[in-house]
């Protein structure tokens, strides 16, 4: 029998119903799973854009590392944060004179030791540096201390996302894509052993579009002139991805999609 390992990775959070989302869902989940640990993405985890310390502390209560995005730099106070807090990533592709880290060494309770980077895509993005190139300069450093390696990768188009699990297929246990929150059915072990998902979806609202309120969503698309966005409020979307692996080899086991649907709740 393999000595496996397993994490838990919950796509973004959208703002103060997203949270609640997880307080409500995520204890059934970890019920049925038992991860080792647990990654979100948190960059929209604040107001439904950005993260502040205070909404950093509320979800490292049920969450061991926090990825991010395009939003991180939302928010000011994140700036700080992101110095002082290792567990909060930023993508790893921005240049090097930015605050915080785009990888980090977790140790789960047994003592294992897990690699989580974070990357973010270019296509219709900002024109940060290469993800490919310096997801080959990161893992050099990451895989001196693990075989078990896990990717964020937050980007918009589902091929660069792809392409990025085929490149990465064998080098790292799983790449999991995050930013547009939809989650996609396309959940597989890839030939040389990684898991890999489009998109791992989001924890917000129900009744919105992405997580924002639908009205306020429609009259950007009808007017094409900006508009001010706030997380929908009404019932609960949760979803997720589990995610077993080989310690020793690094390589996936397994891969499966969570999501919970609640229509009336999440006020």
């Amino acid at each position: 029998m393999p000595d496996k390992i397993s994490f838990l990775f919950i796509g973004d959070i959208i703002g103060r119903p997203g949270r609640k989302g997880l307080n409500r869902c995520l204890p059934a989940l970890v019920q049925k799973h038992s991860p080792s640990f647990i990654i979100a993405n948190g960059e929209n985890a604040a107001g439904g854009i950005g993260i502040t310390e205070k909404v950093g502390q509320e979800l490292f209560s049920r969450i061991d590392v926090l990825t991010s995005g395009n939003h991180i730099w939302d928010k000011r106070e994140a700036i700080d944060y992101l110095e002082q807090e290792p567990r909060l990533l930023r993508p790893a592709n921005y240049p090097k004179k930015n605050p915080g880290k785009g990888s980090y060494i977790f140790e789960v309770s047994s003592g294992k030791k897990v690699g989580i980077l974070n990357l973010q895509g270019r296509v219709f993005m900002e024109p940060v540096d290469c993800p490919f190139q310096v997801a080959d300069e990161e893992l050099k450093a990451l895989k001196a201390k693990t075989n078990v390696i896990v990717v964020d990768f937050h980007a918009e188009a589902t091929s660069e996302k792809q392409a990025m699990g085929w490149y990465l297929d064998g080098k790292v246990s799983a790449v999991i894509g995050t930013h547009t929150h939809v989650p996609t059915a396309d959940e597989r072990i890839l030939p040389k052993g990684t898991a890999f998902i489009t998109d791992a979806g989001m924890v917000g609202g129900y009744d919105s579009v992405i997580g924002i309120r639908t009205d306020q969503a429609i009259k950007r698309f009808l007017t094409a002139r900006p508009q001010r966005f706030e997380p929908g409020k009404k019932g609960i979307f949760f979803s997720a991805v589990f995610v077993d692996i080989d310690y020793q080899t690094g390589k996936a086991l397994s891969i499966q999609r969570e999501i919970i649907i609640e229509e009336e709740s999440g006020e």
